[in-house]
């Protein structure tokens, strides 16, 4: 059980609460073009150069999507386009969230406010929030905040936005890289690390391990 009452639990959401689904765009766009080891190494590159794309200076979610896309077509020798680059791109509004969040985030939502720190832009975060089945107290965005995590300037955003000390929350995420490092470094000392299987574990940062958020509802008494 989390023996803790959070004022807010804030979420990760792409990946942690909505399937994103990169690698399977990726796969449907190159696909024809690479198979087995290569479209594997592929998608690698792919997710690695979303995260060096996102570090730097605040810059237009298509924007990180297009580079990434074209870094990883020179890495692996393949012709880049940026009409596939904006396939990508115009998809992500579309994606749903992963089968145990809706009543996850309902039982959650009875006790708790919940607030999602993303790494999106403003004209597409909320049709992924419509789709999730819960209320949410506050959505807050790279695009607000400025800076991508694993920055610490979003999670800085947020705390002034919410008015609250980094100890007051939960952080729940998919991501050690992206978010739990990140929130223990700022001092957030209560993490929910949700294992999607995307991520390796890195238990040293201190959270409490969950396979669903249902599970993580009933950690807290849902």
């Amino acid at each position: 059980m989390i023996d803790f009452e959070p004022k807010f639990i804030t979420f990760d959401c792409y990946g942690t609460l909505v399937n994103f689904r990169m690698a399977e765009m990726a796969r449907e766009i190159y696909g024809h073009r690479l198979q087995g080891d290569a479209m594997a190494r592929f998608v690698k590159f792919f997710a690695a150069y979303r995260l060096d794309e996102v570090l730097g200076a605040w810059k237009p979610y298509s924007e990180v999507v297009a580079n990434s896309v074209r870094r990883t077509c020179e890495r692996t020798g393949v012709p880049f386009l940026q009409s596939d680059a904006e396939k990508i791109y115009q998809a992500v509004p579309t994606w749903g969230p992963h089968p145990d969040v809706p009543e996850g985030l309902s039982r959650l939502a009875k006790k708790y406010k919940l607030v999602g720190l993303t790494n999106a832009d403003n004209a597409q975060i909320m049709s992924n929030i419509e789709k999730l089945g819960a209320p949410f107290h506050a959505i807050i965005t790279a695009e607000d905040a400025q800076a991508y995590k694993p920055r610490m300037q979003g999670f800085e955003y947020m705390f002034k936005k919410l008015d609250v000390q980094p100890h007051e929350i939960l952080h729940v995420s998919s991501s050690p890289r992206y978010d739990l490092m990140t929130a223990h470094d700022l001092g957030i000392v209560h993490k929910a690390f949700v294992m999607r299987g995307h991520e390796p574990e890195a238990p040293a940062y201190g959270y409490t391990p969950v396979k669903t958020i249902i599970e993580l509802a009933e950690q807290l008494g849902l």
